[in-house]
């Protein structure tokens, strides 16, 4: 499908193998030079970090994206413009508040209440300084996603990461540990945030002109604008908290129950587990302008275009990457951690959520079509629903299974969420289910993880194995006939942008189709 949404999706899925990169870049270096317990400390404040910073961001960034996409598609950059200003204006606010409440309030309760484990106390405390900065990053990265520029958001995602990763290094290097962990953190965020706010006054107005001589907004209107994005927000924020919570609660709850080498244990694993996620998000990220967009003008086939597909191209490299880390979890923690092999200690863990993680892929791509189409209350109340269940099975899993009860508690959470929202997506798009694809998905992926059974799981075979799985699916996907012309063509147009693979592609591309195609 070579539209905005591949497009789209393809910029953000650049973005997001930057983002886990240097993701895991940082959990490495760390782990590397923290060790477990220290790291320990660091994993049990990073999923609090996540949680403060979706709290002061209010819900708003997708709001923004939904409001300014919609108001462009009918020509309103005014309105599109002055709700940018008017939601970061409350999303600013939020952030300074819930700063200072985290700094000296929340923090403490946490360390010595909950978790009781003083070491935390700091650290904790720096996640104050993080909100700031990270409302008004995300209040423009709703921008750039309204109008489809998802390259401003690469942009303001490598500049994070880079400058997270430098000055954590440095700052752990001359003796501050956690602390300097997250002192790097906050550096990277803050000159993120700069870099966005340049980018939106040089390059944006290109997008959303400078407002008309004669627009006229009052402060009523403000007000009413406000209570519009408000309104949309509040079902959002709680929706990003409880996903939040499905992310971390097994995090949280290890905190109070297991030791912090534990911890530290599930922290190496855990980033590894959700790098099948980059795709998928990649994905979720551009499908909710679209599907507002398409929904808005009424535009009903191409919005069941953009449900099939979504699902299709996404799963078509999820299901094999789930299946391939969770029978390669073991050797894949070898090899990355190889400096520190007690971190080994987590590939069951590691093997469980990544198979929860194909779960999560389908409920990611549907929340964001369901959101798109103005019913974000439904992705709230399935995930207010499965982070209650994902924190009773990890309180009751964890205490008795360790890192794998709580990597067994968020799997079935997962399931749980992702079967009523798919049902939802079809029954409120009208879109026909396309069972075939998936069936061949499954197939294709089975025959590849059946292959992979009789590699040898050691570090030296990872790779070799790797890279024989990813024959044989492929293989296997012609065997199973999953290529239409429709997928050949869209394949191919998309790979004439790839620039010196460009040739190799098209190669591979002739062949499928003399394969599938042939009389």
């Amino acid at each position: 499908m070579a539209n905005k949404l591949i497009r789209g999706s393809l910029i953000i899925f650049i973005g997001n193998i930057i983002f886990r990169i240097g993701g895991y870049l940082y959990r490495f270096l760390m782990a590397m030079l923290l060790g477990p317990t220290m790291y320990g400390v660091l994993g049990l404040t990073l999923p609090f970090q996540g949680i403060f910073q979706t709290l002061a961001a209010g819900g708003l960034p997708p709001a923004i994206a939904k409001y300014v996409a919609e108001y462009n598609a009918v020509n309103e950059s005014d309105m599109a413009r002055q709700t940018i200003y008017t939601a970061l204006t409350i999303m600013v606010f939020l952030g300074l508040f819930l700063g200072v409440l985290m700094i000296f309030f929340i923090a403490p309760a946490l360390a010595y209440g909950y978790l009781n484990k003083p070491l935390a106390l700091v650290p904790l405390q720096i996640v104050g300084l993080i909100t700031p900065f990270s409302v008004v990053l995300g209040a423009f990265r709703g921008a750039f996603q309204g109008v489809y520029k998802m390259e401003y958001i690469l942009y303001t995602r490598a500049i994070e990461q880079l400058f997270m990763i430098l000055f954590a290094t440095a700052f752990v290097l001359i003796g501050l540990s956690t602390v300097g962990a997250l002192w790097g953190t906050v550096i990277g965020y803050s000159l993120a945030a700069f870099s966005a706010v340049y980018i939106f006054k040089v390059y944006m107005p290109k997008y959303i002109p400078e407002a008309s001589p004669d627009f006229v907004f009052t402060y009523k209107q403000r007000l009413k604008l406000a209570g519009t994005l408000v309104k949309f927000s509040i079902p959002v924020i709680i929706t990003a908290i409880a996903e939040m919570l499905i992310y971390n609660i097994c995090t949280i709850i290890m905190g109070k129950f297991l030791t912090l080498d534990a911890v530290g244990f599930f922290a190496a694993a855990d980033p590894i587990a959700r790098l099948p996620l980059m795709i998928s998000i990649s994905v979720a990220t551009t499908i909710l302008p679209a599907s507002s967009e398409a929904f808005k003008v009424k535009d009903i086939p191409t919005l069941q275009r953009y449900v099939n597909e979504s699902y299709k191209y996404s799963l078509l490299f999820v299901v094999p990457m789930c299946v391939g880390l969770a029978l390669f979890a073991a050797p894949t923690l070898r090899v990355l951690y190889f400096a520190k092999p007690e971190y080994v200690a987590g590939a069951s863990a590691l093997a469980i959520l990544a198979i929860g993680m194909t779960f999560y892929s389908i409920f990611s791509i549907s929340t964001s079509i369901v959101q798109g189409i103005g019913n974000p209350r439904i992705p709230m109340y399935i995930l207010i629903f499965g982070s209650i269940v994902t924190g009773f099975l990890c309180w009751l899993l964890v205490p008795s299974m360790g890192i794998a009860g709580g990597a067994l508690g968020t799997t079935i959470g997962c399931l749980g969420m992702m079967i009523p929202v798919v049902y939802f997506v079809f029954k409120l798009t009208k879109a026909k289910f396309q069972k075939l694809p998936l069936i061949k998905i499954i197939m294709a992926s089975l025959i590849m993880g059946v292959f992979a059974l009789f590699i040898p799981k050691n570090a030296a075979w990872l790779f070799p194995g790797i890279f024989a799985c990813i024959i044989v699916y492929f293989f296997a996907l012609i065997l199973v006939k999953f290529f239409t012309k429709d997928d050949i063509e869209s394949l191919r147009e998309l790979s004439s942008k790839a620039g010196p693979l460009s040739t190799l592609a098209n190669k591979v591309l002739n062949f499928v189709e003399r394969i599938e195609f042939r009389k």
